[in-house]
């Protein structure tokens, strides 16, 4: 259960404010897909998907993420309702059907859409208004990236989203081990002349991959909430959303983040503004750090990112 109370201070007063749950399920399910990209950083793709004849199920809801990771969505009111179970039947049905994924974003997003598609990120979303103890430790025993969201409303306008659990790298890498296979695709894809980050990393010199190692413990011991995720092109960090990505180049690193360039002083050869430029990861401020002093000035812009994320 939530220990989350949310007040309202005016007046040298605090009330407290009751929290509730959704009278109807569909009530969550269209305030979430109405309004997806902002709440949780995914895009939404389609709602009550059929899965076929075999499956004999409906998806709740399919999207993308912000680093191209495929996103299944699935909201119970309460907490006595087994998303779970349900969630993990609907993931295994897309990780079995990638093909018919990738048609699906070709059609709503497009084809460079489908390039840029992140299998190893895929992702279930539960959202019910609870979870018992019994689930959070069914979900980490289970090599899937399973993320838990309690929901609670407040007054007439507020939702807060809370994250339960977090999921580890070793085990999404178990999963992805299992599970990999290359889809046929509606289109002939790209093959990327961009090195990965792994590649970056490995030919990179010592002094880099140290400031690596120390730019991802430093963004770690952020909070207890905090999750990494190593992509194809970059490291990203979230909580429910990005709020932070790690880019190796050669002989230097870029830190991305979530953070308005204007209400940032900007400094040569340090930080800039790429709201307008094509770059990987997520965020409109782009930090270059070179050695160690780099961090030291990083560490104040990406706390404040991580707080306001």
């Amino acid at each position: 259960m939530s220990t989350i109370q949310l007040f309202r201070y005016s007046h040298s007063q605090a009330q407290e404010l009751s929290g509730y749950h959704a009278k109807l399920e569909r009530q969550l399910h269209t305030l979430v897909e109405s309004q997806m990209e902002t709440l949780l950083g995914v895009r939404f793709l389609a709602s009550e998907y059929a899965t076929g004849k075999t499956h004999r199920g409906r998806i709740d809801s399919l999207g993308i993420d912000e680093n191209g990771c495929p996103v299944i969505i699935e909201y119970k009111r309460t907490s006595n309702e087994n998303v779970i179970n349900q969630g993990l039947f609907y993931l295994d049905w897309l990780l079995d059907h990638k093909a018919e994924f990738n048609w699906l974003v070709m059609e709503k997003l497009g084809k460079q859409a489908v390039e840029d598609i992140e299998w190893k990120g895929t992702r279930l979303l539960c959202i019910a208004s609870d979870f018992t103890r019994y689930d959070e430790h069914a979900v980490q025993q289970i090599p899937r990236n399973i993320e838990l969201i309690r929901y609670r409303f407040f007054d007439h306008d507020l939702l807060l989203l809370e994250r339960v659990n977090t999921v580890s790298e070793k085990a999404l890498d178990v999963a992805i081990a299992t599970t990999e296979s290359e889809p046929t695709t509606p289109a002939t894809a790209k093959v990327s002349r961009d090195k990965t980050q792994e590649e970056q990393l490995a030919q990179n010199s010592q002094d880099i991959r140290d400031l690596y190692a120390a730019v991802t413990d430093f963004i770690l011991s952020l909070g207890e909430d905090v999750q990494e995720r190593q992509l194809k092109l970059y490291t990203a960090f979230r909580r429910i959303k990005n709020f932070a990505c790690v880019v190796a180049l050669p002989k230097r690193l870029l830190v991305m983040l979530k953070l308005d360039p204007k209400q940032v002083t900007l400094e040569d050869n340090f930080s800039r503004d790429v709201s307008g430029v094509g770059h990987w990861g997520t965020g409109d401020l782009e930090l270059t750090l070179r050695a160690a002093e780099d961090l030291e000035k990083a560490k104040p812009l990406i706390e404040r990112c991580y707080l306001e994320s």
